[in-house]
């Protein structure tokens, strides 16, 4: 036999036990007639308490039949998982008289359903890179070109609105490359003062100027061999956007105070919010570092681009606070999704991340309500339609614009934004959804919608 078969009597001893190959060093012998039956008991199982137990119990268990699932040691020392089904047996007065139980070795069964389990999670994690969560078209190509720079050592330059992820794409581009085990920095441009910029970037001696006690690794040299993160790259100086220039030239650094030039290998990653063309066509932009950094372009769409994906960034952002804090938090109302979808999110995926968190300062059970969510969430208005006799309804092309007097606040930045975009780019609307991180499909639903179509032919 290839499972083991084992009866014991009304006091849960063995009666007789004969097992096949798979348990002959596991299975009792004749040596254990009479003893208590602890074969499918202890702390690695599960199923009834002890087999004692549910002999002596009052109520026989439905049909009469247990499961129990054990982890075992055999004596060569394997580690066994076991599968047990026990049936009492009842005497001619319907009492308990013993029980009858066969086990299994499902080991084999068990390490397949691992490895499905573990495949089955690399093919959900397809839908996310790092920390970088999405299915929708627009997130699978943003994860294709990030996986294409990480193979490469080219320059990255990551584009987007505040709030869409640039600096995990980065991370991202950086964990996916050769350079993964050597250092991650991430600098905000826009966060040091142009006086100390300088300093943090390449370094300084000691005297170099008033306050430098002693001497200093540069970013670029703390960086070295790995990954350095410029974000906000728009707000540099045309000063330091030369002597960044020649650091990626020379591909060697000269600290502040110091002649010494100094080799250093690092991978740079820049990114912004802004249109770095219109800041060149406005003389604050050096064109010769736009073309240095802007190699290979990554593009982060905004969220309300890919609403498709707000389920599962919910449910990613439910989950990592209700692990971070504690707290069971299962799911989300129907009616709270529903506003959230119909949100056009400017501050994007940050602004989602918040108000999850926010949903749980006040969250009183396991599913986050509407009422859990920020008020300006809760209160967006949906845009009334235009009065029948309105010329925007008269005309074909726009009978669904929206008048601009009824757009909420976020609708009215994103219509000036398009303006904006498409005046920049005089009236060219490929170049103006390029610019926008958006394709020409939506760019031009947008235009009907913003009543701009006849505007910007």
């Amino acid at each position: 036999m290839a499972d083991g078969l084992f009866t014991v009597d009304a006091q849960g001893r063995f009666v007789a036990a004969i097992a096949g190959d798979p348990f002959g060093s596991l299975a009792p012998g004749d040596e254990t007639v009479g003893q208590p039956c602890h074969l499918l008991e202890g702390p690695n199982c599960k199923g009834f308490a002890t087999l004692a137990a549910m002999l002596q119990s009052e109520t026989p268990p439905p049909q009469g039949i247990c499961n129990q699932e054990c982890k075992l040691l055999a004596k060569d020392g394997r580690e066994l998982f076991i599968h047990g089904n026990v049936r009492t047996i009842l005497d001619d007065n319907g009492q308990v008289a013993g029980a009858v139980g066969t086990f299994s070795d499902v080991t084999t069964l068990l390490e397949a359903n691992q490895r499905i389990a573990l495949l089955e999670e690399q093919t959900r994690q397809r839908g996310s890179l790092d920390r970088l969560v999405g299915h929708g078209q627009a997130m699978q190509e943003v994860f294709r070109r990030i996986r294409l720079a990480a193979d490469s050592d080219v320059t990255v330059f990551i584009s987007g609105e505040s709030g869409t992820g640039k600096e995990l794409a980065a991370r991202a581009v950086h964990q996916l490359s050769d350079r993964r085990d050597a250092p991650f920095i991430a600098v905000n441009c826009s966060a040091i003062p142009e006086t100390l910029l300088e300093s943090e970037l390449f370094g300084h001696v000691r005297g170099a100027f008033t306050g430098a006690v002693r001497d200093k690794v540069g970013m670029f040299q703390a960086a070295d061999g790995g990954t350095l993160f410029l974000d906000e790259i728009g707000d540099l100086s045309p000063l330091l956007q030369l002597k960044l220039l020649r650091v990626l030239q020379e591909r060697e650094v000269q600290r502040v105070g110091d002649d010494q030039p100094r080799a250093v290998n690092v991978r740079l990653v820049t990114a912004t919010n802004r249109d770095l063309k219109q800041l060149i066509a406005d003389g604050n932009f050096r064109e010769d570092f736009y073309y240095r950094i802007h190699v290979f372009e990554i593009a982060m769409p905004p969220l309300r681009d890919r609403r498709e994906d707000l389920p599962l960034l919910v449910e990613h952002f439910i989950s990592e606070f209700s692990a971070g804090r504690n707290t069971p938090v299962t799911g989300i109302a129907r009616d709270a999704m529903q506003k959230m979808m119909s949100y056009s999110w400017p501050g994007n995926v940050r602004e989602l991340r918040n108000a999850i968190e926010h949903a749980f300062v006040t969250v009183a059970g396991e599913t986050i309500t509407l009422l859990d969510l920020p008020p300006e969430l809760r209160e967006v208005a949906r845009p009334s339609a235009a009065p029948p006799n309105s010329t925007t309804a008269a005309s074909p092309s726009h009978r669904q614009a929206l008048p601009e007097g009824q757009l909420t606040d976020s609708q009215q930045v994103e219509r000036d934004e398009i303006i904006k975009a498409l005046e920049a780019t005089n009236g060219n609307r490929t170049a103006a959804a390029r610019q926008l991180g958006t394709s020409r499909v939506t760019l031009w639903k947008k235009l009907k919608r913003y009543g701009l179509s006849e505007q910007f032919r």
